[in-house]
């Protein structure tokens, strides 16, 4: 009898966090973007990204709420003796906060952390063919985004990104991009839906943009869209949301059917609010 009761107090109280965790933490979010923003950060963002001036009133204070709960609960580690400050977290989570406005968001629940390297870093690859050859390939990057919880970025490049707003090229945007394709499983360019006919709509545009850059590429043609796209669909979907969020007039005019996927997607139209420099 007392093992039934035992089991069914531990069920209960399964039942109750699976129930409770989630409210608490909405409410704990809704907390965080009650506070007052700090001044030092506005003064962060009027000074390092462009596009902040430009939001909407409406966008701009979601955008806040957004770096708010981002900065609460994120780790930010410094890599080769950088020390993290509050302009370079705000900067990042400012960037990586423009992909949630107008949707409901979960905060990238799959991140912990962000590692941020002074410059352009190293990475080694070790990799074991059929034969049992090994191999160890390195790579210069300016950014990287782990499905075990971590993205990884260049200051530099960070601040190259948010200071030419127009330009396509973004680290933030385009790892922050695959944090959003991996929260359905691996990388592959296919996020999370909220409709089959969403998704249907998805795969038919995306399968047939992504053919078309690869061939272009393939026959060394220009591209709006950079030819890093063309390594794969998960490439395809970070570098396209670098041109959707960076270059939306040019995208919307040259390959209209993509950027009305994305927008429905992200829930924006930076057409309305990105405008470039005369």
């Amino acid at each position: 009898m007392m093992a039934i009761s035992l089991v069914i107090v531990v069920g209960a109280m399964v039942i109750a966090a699976v129930v409770l965790r989630p409210m608490l933490l909405k409410a704990r979010r809704r907390r965080v973007r009650a506070r007052p923003f700090p001044a030092a950060w506005d003064q962060f963002l009027s000074a390092h990204l462009p596009f902040y001036r430009s939001l909407p009133d409406e966008l701009r204070r979601q955008l806040r709420g957004h770096i708010q709960v981002l900065m609460a609960e994120k780790q930010f580690i410094g890599c080769a003796g950088l020390e993290p400050t509050d302009e370079m977290r705000v900067t990042i989570v400012a960037q990586a906060a423009l992909l949630l406005l107008n949707r409901a968001t979960e905060y990238y629940p799959k991140l912990t952390s962000i590692l941020i390297y002074p410059a352009a870093f190293v990475t080694r690859h070790e990799s074991r063919d059929g034969s049992g050859i090994h191999s160890v390939r390195e790579q210069v990057l300016s950014g990287e985004s782990w499905d075990l919880g971590k993205v990884i970025v260049s200051w530099d490049d960070v601040t190259a990104g948010a200071r030419d707003f127009h330009d396509g090229v973004n680290v933030v945007l385009h790892e922050f991009a695959h944090q959003l394709d991996q929260e359905s499983g691996a990388a592959n360019g296919a996020p999370s839906l909220p409709s089959q006919q969403q998704m249907q709509r998805w795969s038919e545009v995306f399968t047939r943009e992504y053919a078309l850059l690869s061939e272009r590429v393939e026959r060394g043609e220009p591209t709006l869209i950079d030819a890093y796209g063309a390594v794969n669909p998960a490439e395809f979907f970070a570098v396209a949301t670098e041109t959707f969020f960076e270059l939306p007039e040019r995208l919307a005019d040259q390959q209209p059917q993509l950027y009305e996927v994305l927008r429905d997607y992200y829930c924006v139209d930076p057409v309305e609010w990105n405008t470039p420099p005369g």
